[in-house]
């Protein structure tokens, strides 16, 4: 397993991304492109499981990219079969390290025959259902908590798969979109509250399930419409059958989708992301104007709001700073000499064009802040003459529990610090982030947050969190209620 990127531990990261086909030859073909769009919201491992009638349930598990595992002809050709499903993984805390039997899809032989299902979220009561079930005889093999779907399906007394699905589903409490599979149907679930997204395309005469649809886009598939939060959709040679499973309830979607996750030329809620993001820079230059010569993002997530905060405000947009397209997790091992040049191996400052300005530099977020004093610390000594951070989102104070790796709460600089006394720690002239109804605003409600039900989850910045994880309150995590 090749080494953790050293310089990317700033920032949010997705847990996964989900991709499925149904009804097209060599469907895993079609799997893999899918996976490498989606690659953005996994690039630690992926996997692949298909169904042939001729060969039954095959299955390929590989660290690293898309591209470099799943481009291989010899690899691709033990994976025959009209049906498909697919993962891209990040992992979450919790993991005690990179093995592969933690690699998604996971396979299950039930007597009715086979499943395999891949998970975008996080079960925020895995803990209290794994001892359960192992209490009950089930034996684990991976540490995620994905599984426990798989055992939970298991021990249903439902007459079919897709039954025992809705079954185990009822019982798993926190954000999941479930891209799953059996001989003959291909499945999508989306939770109650929506939180993480999931979509429904064509091709010819085949389905298609995805994270984002972007991933729609590079194999030519028609999107066809969002899965809605709470639905269960079954796709069979028949065609799309739809369910709903679970009590209804309003709608939570992650905003951080819109901020950063997704990618920019995907559509959420028939918006588009990217003119999202540069409507979020729009709202920000309301907000938080400031005197300056340039307005420069911070590569690649700030450039749309970037965008928007330069024709708001009317100061010119300009590429400050140059990132390093070329720079993977394979890079090198990363020696203290290496660790201590920082993000000057990713980031690089437009030196003749930096000197003597007074710049704006726009970002999607500030985690930890130490990429954040990296980057101003490289502006500076290219010659600006000022430094001023416009964040395109507001204060992350809180971790998510519902499938985005995130610090501990304590280590988040939100949730220690003010505002003011951020900008003191980053050592810059101003640091402004956009104000959480600025940001409602933004991604389409006009009349901002509405603090009775709110519209999205957004309990990263508001510490409201729509589904009590209830493993991290046995742990003694408190609420923002409860401080």
């Amino acid at each position: 397993m090749p080494p953790a990127h050293p310089f990317d531990d700033d920032k949010l990261k997705e847990e996964c991304g989900v991709f499925g086909v149904i009804g097209l030859a060599d469907a895993a073909n079609f799997v893999a492109l899918g996976l490498h769009a989606l690659q953005h919201r996994g690039q630690e491992a992926g996997g692949i499981v298909v169904h042939d009638p001729e060969h039954g349930f095959n299955s390929a598990r590989r660290f690293g990219y898309v591209r470099d595992n799943f481009t291989s002809e010899s690899l691709m050709k033990t994976l025959p079969g009209p049906l498909a499903i697919g993962h891209v993984r990040y992992s979450t805390a919790g993991s005690k390290g990179a093995v592969i039997r933690d690699v998604q899809p996971f396979f299950g032989e039930f007597s009715m025959g086979g499943a395999a299902i891949a998970h975008n979220g996080n079960i925020t009561n895995a803990e209290a259902l794994r001892k359960e079930l192992i209490e009950r005889g089930s034996i684990f093999q991976s540490s995620s908590d994905s599984e426990c779907i798989i055992h939970l399906m298991a021990r249903s007394l439902q007459r079919n798969i897709p039954e025992r699905m809705e079954d185990a589903l009822r019982r798993v409490e926190g954000a999941f979109s479930v891209v799953a599979m059996t001989r003959t149907k291909l499945m999508g679930v989306r939770d109650p509250l929506g939180v993480r997204p999931l979509v429904l395309g064509q091709l010819g005469e085949g389905w298609v399930l995805s994270s984002e649809t972007c991933a729609l886009d590079i194999i030519g598939a028609k999107f066809i419409r969002e899965i809605e939060p709470g639905e269960m959709v079954v796709i069979t040679e028949d065609g799309v059958e739809s369910h709903y499973p679970f009590r209804p309830q309003p709608s939570r979607f992650c905003i951080f989708e819109h901020v950063y996750f997704s990618r920019p030329d995907s559509i959420i809620g028939g918006r588009s992301v990217y003119e999202t993001r540069r409507q979020i820079g729009v709202e920000l230059a309301r907000e938080a104007p400031v005197d300056a010569d340039l307005v420069c993002p911070v590569p690649d997530s700030g450039v749309a709001s970037a965008i928007g905060y330069s024709q708001e405000s009317g100061i010119p947009y300009a590429m400050g700073i140059i990132r390093n397209q070329y720079m993977g997790r394979t890079f090198i091992e990363p020696t203290e000499h290496i660790r201590n040049m920082g993000v000057r191996l990713k980031l690089n400052v437009n030196r003749a064009l930096i000197q003597g300005k007074r710049v704006i530099l726009v970002d999607d977020s500030v985690v930890r802040g130490t990429t954040s004093r990296k980057i101003k610390d490289m502006i500076l000594d290219a010659g600006a003459k000022e430094v001023h951070f416009r964040i395109a989102s507001p204060p992350t104070a809180w971790p998510c529990f519902y499938g985005v790796d995130t610090p501990q709460r304590e280590k988040l600089l939100a949730a220690t610090m003010t505002e003011d006394e951020m900008r003191d720690h980053l050592a810059v002239d101003s640091l402004k982030f956009i104000s959480l109804d600025g940001l409602y605003r933004a991604v389409g409600e006009a009349q901002g947050r509405d603090s009775e039900c709110p519209q999205y989850c957004d309990a990263c910045f508001s510490g409201e969190y729509p589904v009590a994880p209830a493993d991290m309150l046995n742990k003694g995590f408190k609420m923002a209620a409860a401080e």
